[in-house]
């Protein structure tokens, strides 16, 4: 059980927040507060929780959208904490990526029984990073913005989509099949050309050489993958 995680709380209820701060913090948890959908966002991205803690009626825009934004750049446990109490809403937002679901009112030993629960997955201070640095590229996974050299690039969603997905994971193979099933759908598993199209794209506004790959490197017949920064540094050295 990590004693040091970080807890991300994302709720506009001043005393909930003060109550889950008393409460979390008695078990020896960090705490960060949000009161609104974009600082939460913006904290998850600069605070790199180990657990986020979600208020689905938030001021400024529902928190199935806030989920739906944390799920572009981050695997980071969520738990939901909710007045909405319908079936319905509740596999919404499990379908949406939250890992677990309390509504409200709730007892505090259950909540920090299912935090618990959570944080065994987790590492303290591990919380994924919102930007990925690979030499010269920077991909703002949680600004959905992509740099060469300090220059923006203008990508299609798709080619962004495709440049995110390998940017989550540096320097793994990411198949064919699986890059197509996440970004175009299951129904198109085996549509390699749409792949192939925007794998060329992404390496012509990024000046790469497939023959010489800085980023994008490709393993024949499998997928591809982004490499990481010393290789890419290594292909072409300063």
């Amino acid at each position: 059980m990590p004693d040091l995680a970080t807890v991300l709380i994302v709720d506009d209820e001043p005393q909930i927040r003060k109550f889950l701060r008393i409460a979390l913090g008695a078990q020896s948890y960090k705490v960060l507060e949000a009161e609104t959908g974009a600082q939460g966002l913006e904290q998850a991205a600069l605070g790199r929780p180990d657990l986020i803690v979600l208020d689905l009626g938030l001021p400024d825009m529902d928190g199935q959208a806030v989920l739906a934004q944390l799920r572009e750049w981050t695997q980071t446990p969520v738990l939901v904490l909710s007045v909405r109490a319908s079936e319905a809403q509740k596999v919404q937002a499990l379908d949406a990526g939250a890992n677990d679901y309390v509504t409200k009112p709730f007892g505090i030993q259950e909540f920090l029984a299912r935090v618990r629960a959570l944080l065994r997955q987790a590492t303290p201070g591990q919380g994924e990073a919102a930007t990925v640095r690979l030499g010269e590229l920077n991909v703002d996974l949680a600004g959905r913005r992509v740099t060469l050299a300090g220059t923006s690039l203008s990508l299609t969603r798709k080619e962004y989509a495709v440049l995110a997905q390998l940017a989550r994971h540096p320097g793994r193979v990411i198949t064919q099949r699986q890059l197509l099933i996440d970004i175009w759908g299951p129904s198109h598993a085996e549509d390699t050309h749409y792949l192939r199209i925007v794998i060329g794209h992404l390496r012509h506004k990024l000046g790469d050489d497939p023959a010489r790959p800085r980023y994008i490197q490709t393993e024949p017949g499998v997928g591809y993958r982004l490499l990481e920064a010393t290789a890419a540094d290594q292909a072409f050295p300063s």
